[in-house]
């Protein structure tokens, strides 16, 4: 008579499932990568637009501080959130939609104190 050997193809079984816990792995940080790039272009985009909003203010450059930002940030594939202008401080709020995630950033800009 011949033995039944239950770990037949358990090897198989082992090698398959470490491959899916590698690949999960593998497009988790890939995600999370994509996150915080996305994440920093929204950050440098912020500071762009509400430095050029700033010298907008300022009188360094023409036009509506507001809309000067909305054009940067628009230029960098961004949606302007929030411009708020206090005296010669100019603070913009931007925000991007990057597949699954909503990417927002804010930066202010103006005269040092």
């Amino acid at each position: 008579m011949r033995a039944i050997r239950a770990e037949h193809g358990a090897g198989a079984v082992l090698a398959l499932a470490i491959v899916g816990a590698v690949v999960l792995l593998a497009v988790s940080a890939l995600t999370l990568g994509s996150a915080l790039v996305a994440r920093q272009r929204a950050i440098g985009a912020a500071d762009a637009a509400s430095l050029a909003a700033a010298d907008a203010v300022s009188g360094a450059i023409g036009g509506d501080p507001c809309e000067l930002g909305r054009r940067v940030a628009v230029a960098n594939r961004m949606i302007l959130g929030r411009c708020r202008i206090d005296g010669l401080i100019v603070t913009i709020s931007v925000s991007a939609r990057i597949g699954i995630f909503a990417v927002t950033a804010q930066s202010t800009a103006g005269p040092p104190p």
